[in-house]
């Protein structure tokens, strides 16, 4: 079994699919691994209720000894983890 999930984010992480994506990335922290790779590269939307997701999911990875990774993030959602700070609490590989 890997120690790293993957899992790609599509549309929108906002209020309305927040609740289901971070059930399923939860889930995703199961047995050995702890660590999950998100690819956003077809993300197009992330706000704050969004942004709280990721914020559960990386305490929860780093809980197990594990991270977050943001990889292949757009322009405009890279620039909103980097305004709210979250480049500098989750890894972003942009």
């Amino acid at each position: 079994m890997t120690d790293t999930a993957n899992y790609q984010a599509i549309g929108r992480l906002d209020s309305t699919t927040a609740g289901a994506i971070e059930k399923t990335l939860l889930a995703l922290l199961v047995g050995d691994v702890h660590s999950i790779d998100i690819d956003m590269s077809a993300l197009d939307y992330v706000s704050s209720a969004g942004l709280r997701v990721l914020l559960v999911v990386a305490k929860a990875a780093k809980a197990k000894g594990g991270k977050l990774v943001l990889m292949a993030l757009k322009p405009s959602i890279l620039e909103v983890i980097k305004i709210s700070g979250f480049d500098r609490i989750i890894n972003v590989q942009a």
